[in-house]
């Protein structure tokens, strides 16, 4: 099950996820819903949450490092587990890669599979820049590095299972 914290246009909301066969169990502040997600492409999800259908899209923000969420023609802004840039409570740096000082870990936000790694030991890399890609629930999500950098560690590779909060990679 992965637990996580989403702050939706600054109300912070607790939702838990678990896989229940191809379909998932979602709890959001202690409502559970049964839902069966769909990417139809890179930005774009299918939902049907118990009975009724959704279609959600998912941009970056550019300017603060937040997520642009499109649900029903409203787009809302949210950050998962107060990861927003320069403004974050745990210390990630804005989204050009300024102010993120020091050692920056890479996590899996959900348990999943790793299926590319597109940095090794030694690489240069640039503030947003694609570094690994894990598959959870039906989607690819695209983990970026939160700075300009070198990458110091990779501790997995393709075809890895691994857990939330599992260290991936390090950029110095």
């Amino acid at each position: 099950m992965a637990r996580f914290e989403v702050d939706i246009n600054g109300r912070t909301r607790t939702i838990t996820i678990e896989r229940d066969g191809a379909q998932f169990l979602v709890q959001v502040d202690g409502r559970t819903r049964r839902v069966d997600a769909v990417r139809l492409d890179a930005s774009t999800l299918s939902l049907l949450v118990d009975a009724e259908s959704w279609t959600i899209g998912v941009t970056d923000a550019p300017d603060t490092g937040e997520q642009l969420v499109s649900v029903g023609g409203v787009t809302l802004r949210a950050t998962l587990n107060g990861r927003r840039g320069r403004f974050g409570r745990r210390g990630h740096g804005a989204p050009d890669g300024r102010g993120t000082a020091g050692p920056q870990r890479i996590t899996a936000p959900m348990p999943g599979k790793v299926v590319r790694v597109l940095i090794k030991p030694g690489d240069a890399v640039t503030a947003r820049q694609a570094v690994i890609v894990v598959e959870a629930m039906k989607m690819e999500n695209e983990l970026r590095s939160p700075k300009d950098g070198v990458v110091a560690e990779v501790r997995v590779a393709e075809g890895t299972s691994v857990d939330a909060g599992s260290l991936l990679a390090v950029i110095e």
